[in-house]
């Protein structure tokens, strides 16, 4: 059941809230103990809200348009009296005393806190193999890593634990997961959605969106949680949009990117093959499929780099570092390593970069790409062969995702097929900042020609 069905079954009294926050503990309770995707489990406050949902509805109110819907956060948002972890044992303070923006929007609009998601240690790695919580498993195969650093968010949609659950994205820690989960994952624009109150990783990298079963689900979330918010001095003042696609979109007459650099260099064939049957329906569809020459993705892939490092070893840097996992101790420490010229070296760069990117939409409305060039890892593994060559995992999973982080444009990953192992595929779509509206468009038209439906993994 996606969010939009649960939301009219919850309207047409099929069922109440209480029903569906106690079937998504019971299969939390029944599933976790196979896939470890949350850290904090708070079953007893969202039974207790979902009471006063149905009894509010009883009663006439309207409730929110998420009203009695069971969704998850990642465990970097805070959410008035429940911990924070971050995913590590750095964070063992109180618990925290204030709602992030995120949280607050989602209560008004009348959504169930179910739980706190696992994620790679501080959201800074892509396999959430947690050396202090344990590693999440991909509800597809439980010995292949989720992605991250969303990974826990991504498996509980995955497993129809939740209904939808909250990610971060700062080198592709929504489109990752969701790629490797077969789920969808929404990274919007850089200040559409506020990070007040989400623990930090990379000031200018950071975004803050849903990991939900169809793309109509993200619509509904992101029309939820977007919007400016004066405690975050990033957050956008541009007017929030309607988000929502409708349920015939067409994608004929619209101008779709294909990439003849970058994106399909060292591809796995099954994840070439499925973007590319994916860019033919949709040229039959009666969109205008244009061959793209990008700017140097690669020089931007290392320019997000170097930011991360200098702003991830801010962030943590002050904490104990002995009290961190070693490969995100490692990262730690080579970031402090670089100079302040190297920082502003590539925040420079990042400017040129943005305006020479800005061109490609006087040709196209949209991109597709592999969301990542390969399917979902063994746990553990840590290089991977791609066409012949090998390659460290957290850089290929990380190659076609990181660059739009520095550039900032939205980005949604979707399901569009399964390799030979049977592992979920994503197709990644980009276009041009703040036209969200226009990207869950396109992406609902994609999902609809190519027809897998809301994917369940167990």
């Amino acid at each position: 059941m996606t969010v939009l069905e649960a939301q009219s079954a919850l309207r047409a009294g099929k069922v109440s809230s209480e029903e569906l926050v106690r079937d998504s503990v019971a299969r939390i309770e029944r599933l976790e103990p196979e896939l470890n995707a949350f850290i904090t489990v708070t079953a007893e406050s969202a039974i207790d809200r979902a009471r006063e949902i149905d009894g509010a509805r009883a009663g006439g109110e309207d409730c929110g348009e998420l009203a009695g819907i069971p969704v998850a956060l990642k465990d970097l948002f805070h959410v008035r009296g429940v911990h924070t972890t971050g995913g590590s044992k750095a964070f063992a303070g109180p618990v925290a005393d204030f709602d992030s923006a995120v949280t607050e929007k989602l209560t008004a609009a009348g959504a169930v806190l179910i739980g706190k998601t696992g994620l790679h240690e501080c959201a800074y790695g892509i396999t959430n193999n947690n050396p202090h919580f344990g590693a999440v498993h991909n509800p597809w195969d439980t010995t292949r890593i989720p992605g991250g650093s969303s990974g826990g968010s991504a498996a509980a949609v995955a497993a129809g634990m939740v209904f939808a659950a909250m990610g971060t994205d700062t080198g592709g820690s929504i489109r990752i997961p969701a790629s490797y989960c077969g789920t969808v994952g929404l990274k919007p624009t850089f200040g559409r959605v506020s990070k007040f109150g989400v623990m930090p990783l990379g000031f200018s990298l950071d975004h803050m969106g849903p990991l939900t079963r169809t793309v109509r689900d993200a619509a509904l979330l992101l029309q939820a949680i977007a919007g400016t918010d004066s405690r975050d001095d990033t957050s956008s003042r541009r007017p929030v949009e309607a988000y929502m696609p409708p349920v015939d979109a067409s994608l004929k007459g619209l101008r779709i990117g294909w990439p003849v650099n970058f994106f399909f260099d060292r591809v796995q064939p099954d994840v070439a093959s499925a973007v590319g049957r994916a860019g033919r329906l949709a040229e039959d569809s009666g969109a205008h499929v244009i061959t793209i020459q990008l700017p140097d993705m690669q020089a931007m892939n290392t320019v997000g780099r170097v930011i991360l490092l200098c702003e991830a070893s801010a962030v943590l840097g002050r904490v104990d570092r002995e009290s961190l996992g070693e490969d995100v101790r490692l990262l730690v420490e080579q970031g402090l390593l670089l100079a302040a010229t190297d920082y502003i070296d590539a925040q420079r760069l990042r400017r040129i970069m943005q305006r020479a990117f800005s061109r490609i939409w006087e040709e196209v409305d949209c991109f597709i790409t592999p969301a990542t060039p390969i399917t979902a890892p063994p746990i553990g593994a840590t290089e991977v062969e791609i066409a012949g060559e090998r390659e460290d995992v957290r850089m290929a999973s990380t190659r076609f995702a990181r660059a739009l982080n520095v550039l900032g444009l939205p980005a949604i990953s979707i399901p569009c097929g399964l390799d030979d192992r049977g592992m979920p595929i994503g197709l990644q779509i980009i276009s041009k900042a703040f036209s969200e509206a226009q990207l869950l468009h396109i992406a609902a038209g994609f999902e609809q020609l190519l027809g897998l439906g809301e994917l369940i993994a167990i």
